[in-house]
């Protein structure tokens, strides 16, 4: 009799999110969180460092296009957040712009060069700081930084690989317009990813509704069922099933 050996996870510790994933996501793997502006993803993602934090975990949230002081401001209205897990170390808030003056880059068009020492410096922090999650915001405005396809390519590989073998995992935001069923601007991203959560919209009777999809996570079973997606101060991201106009109208209000 074969025992099936149970794979390792990393909780995202939104509950209904994990029980769609078998417990959560494949420890180690690199997972697209795609969608349009305005859809949750930098909210999923600061939750999924948040509560790993509280496990224990440390994290690293390396934004591109957003300012520091404008990313803790929007975050201080959620439950979920903790300012001392940031003073502590557990959630370290990067800024990518900055590292990128600092070594001497061009921060609007990498050269091979550019995009080398660059992989080298976030794999170096990784390690340094040990940490087991890490979130790119977004790695949309990091390709278009890389110029070419096969740049775009040998980065997310190569830092993905990096990364598995020191089982961190990691969450990269694609930026997609709106109403489109489309993972990233490239075209490249989400064949290279592990997994992909498409954040996307859906108009019930002249209301935007969030929804969420698990539209593929390797190394383990999935739901692919489409999932509304409400963001409240006090649970941050959670899902329900698309349902009735009245009833979804009844768990707004809750």
């Amino acid at each position: 009799m074969v025992i099936p050996v149970k794979k390792e996870v990393c909780s995202t510790g939104i509950e209904e999110l994990d029980m769609k994933m078998s417990g959560g996501i494949p420890l180690g793997s690199t997972v697209l969180v795609t969608g349009c502006s305005g859809s949750g993803k930098t909210t999923l993602c600061m939750q999924f460092l948040f509560n790993g934090a509280r496990k224990g975990e440390r994290g690293v949230f390396f934004t591109i296009t957003e300012p520091l002081f404008k990313l803790t401001k929007n975050l201080e209205g959620f439950a979920f957040y903790d300012k001392k897990l940031i003073e502590s170390g557990m959630v370290n808030i990067i800024d990518l712009r900055i590292i990128s003056e600092r070594l001497g880059l061009d921060t609007e068009k990498y050269t091979v060069e550019d995009a080398g020492a660059l992989l080298d410096i976030l794999k170096d922090i990784a390690d340094e700081l040990d940490v087991k999650r890490l979130v790119m915001d977004s790695i949309t405005a990091l390709c278009y930084r890389l110029q070419t396809r096969e740049m775009i390519r040998d980065f997310i590989f190569k830092l993905g690989t990096s990364l598995a073998v020191m089982k961190c995992t990691t969450l990269l935001t694609s930026e997609v317009p709106p109403q489109t069923f489309k993972f990233s601007q490239y075209e490249i991203e989400e064949f290279i990813s592990d997994g992909i959560l498409f954040l996307g919209d859906i108009d019930r009777k002249g209301d935007l509704i969030r929804t969420l999809q698990v539209i593929k996570m390797r190394g383990t079973d999935h739901s692919r069922t489409k999932f509304a997606l409400n963001i409240s101060a006090q649970r941050g991201i959670e899902l329900v099933p698309l349902l009735k106009s009245t009833e979804f109208e009844a768990f707004l209000k809750r």
